[in-house]
């Protein structure tokens, strides 16, 4: 299992970091996590193709994370790539059919794609999901953001495991899907001192990863102000695994 950070950042542009989306190659799946604007060309620059995407897990339903959905499926209707192109399937909490078909609506018929090539899967909200895919398992977790907000934790068949914890404030929910994870990917929204509702901190982030017990932690979602501090020396008040500042492209294996 691989994971690659497609975009470490938030909505705010920088030139350095893409918004968020994270891809994870499962014995030669390729699976993404949310698809914020400009996600299509970081599958380039990280030698992916979006045509070999099988699935799309989605944590919540804000821009920054859903914008690259809307790129993704424009150009999936191009005749050349859909006449050659798999089947598919987008996956996120209750609501998600009716987001994608607003959006569909919103384009005319620009975003609509056949039956046999797109299919939506939706998780309950209000209690943890497990399901069982070809290669591996999805432990999908709501989590303090929004209502449609969820967490992810992904195990291969060897039982190796990535967590994904989308935008979210602290909670026992993330706590309890990271338990034991091998690589632990939080959000760092702001630095502490600073701390904004349904954010981590980076202190925050590393009580998270001590309480989990997880072996490495990787921080992303980074705004200009948390970039602007010392976010090793903050998460180090709370951990002292190993800690890796996310970057856009990062391979890490697991």
């Amino acid at each position: 299992m691989e994971l690659i950070i497609l975009g470490s950042g938030t909505t705010i542009p920088l030139n350095h970091r893409a918004s968020p989306s994270l891809a994870i190659v499962i014995d030669g799946q390729l699976i993404l996590f949310d698809m914020g604007p400009g996600t299509l060309r970081q599958l380039t620059k990280g030698g992916l193709n979006h045509e070999d995407i099988t699935r799309v897990f989605i944590t919540h339903f804000h821009p920054d994370h859903t914008a690259g959905l809307i790129h993704f499926l424009f150009t999936t209707k191009n005749p050349s790539i859909l006449e050659k192109r798999g089947p598919f399937v987008i996956t996120g909490a209750l609501g998600l059919k009716e987001f994608i078909n607003r959006l569909q609506e919103a384009y005319s018929d620009w975003l609509n794609l056949p039956a046999e090539i797109m299919k939506i899967e939706e998780f309950d909200v209000h209690q943890s999901n497990v399901m069982n895919y070809p290669g591996f398992k999805i432990i999908a977790q709501p989590v303090r953001h929004t209502s449609e907000s969820l967490a992810y934790r992904v195990e291969d068949q060897q039982g190796k495991s990535i967590v994904y914890s989308g935008d979210s404030g602290f909670c026992d929910g993330l706590v309890d899907v990271a338990n034991g994870t091998d690589l632990l990917v939080l959000e760092s929204s702001f630095p502490d001192g600073k701390e904004v509702e349904g954010h981590l901190t980076p202190s925050q982030a590393g009580h998270i990863a001590t309480l989990a017990n997880a072996k490495r932690l990787v921080l992303i979602h980074f705004y200009p102000e948390c970039l602007a501090t010392d976010i090793t020396a903050q998460c180090r008040k709370s951990y002292k695994g190993e800690l890796i500042m996310g970057s856009d492209l990062l391979h890490l294996h697991i």
